[in-house]
Order: structure tokens, then C-alpha cells, then sequence
């Protein structure tokens, strides 16, 4: 069976991503390094240092 708009994950390693508690997709640091750069989207193990998404976090973070 195949589930459409899933594509894109048929080509992670089991180390890239595991599911929250919620099942949520969440991306491991490891597959961020492959990718090679930030997406902005204030990913919870992003490893790129930007004041853009520092910036993103804190305000999630006191809300």
C-alpha cells in the first residue's frame, strides 16, 4: 500500500527522524547535517546557528 504526499520519507535512515509521543515526524540533528542547511522552521535539533531562528525559539520558548 502506498500512502500519497509520503514520498519524501522513503529515503530516510532510520536515523534521521523518529516519532514524537503526539506522531509527529521529528528530523534528528543527523539528517539536518545531510541536508545542509536550515530550513527556519525552528526544528527542535537543528544544529545551524542563525539569530533568525535562535530569535524564533525564544519567543516559543516565554510564550
Amino acid at each position: 500500500m502506498k500512502i500519497e504526499g509520503f514520498s519524501q520519507f522513503q529515503n530516510l535512515d532510520p536515523e534521521d527522524y523518529y516519532h514524537s509521543g503526539e506522531g509527529y515526524i521529528v528530523y534528528t540533528e543527523k539528517y539536518h547535517l545531510k541536508r545542509g542547511y536550515c530550513c527556519e522552521n525552528c526544528c527542535k535539533h537543528c544544529p545551524y546557528d542563525s539569530s533568525k531562528e535562535n530569535t524564533k525559539r525564544a519567543k516559543i520558548k516565554n510564550s
